[in-house]
């Protein structure tokens, strides 16, 4: 569907339905502008977190596979 048939089918509908129309792409681009924002500020923020990488020094998690498996043979049998 082009933009033409796009207006040609708003034009069609009632003023209520044209308004619902309205609303939902205002709707839609809050949403999607939002979305995007707020993924760009966690991803920065959780960059520069302290947490970031504690345990790259730990020898036992050099394959936590393999930690978690032995952690799970060790606690539960």
């Amino acid at each position: 569907m082009n933009q033409e048939q796009i207006w040609q089918e708003l034009s069609a509908l009632p003023p209520v339905a044209r308004q619902q129309v309205i609303d939902f792409i205002a709707f839609l681009r809050g949403r999607y502008t939002q979305t995007e924002t707020d993924s760009e500020q966690v991803q920065s923020s959780l960059q520069d977190e302290p947490f970031i990488g504690i345990w790259r020094d730990y020898e036992a998690m050099a394959d936590s596979g393999k930690w978690v498996r032995e952690t799970r043979n060790r606690e539960w049998g």
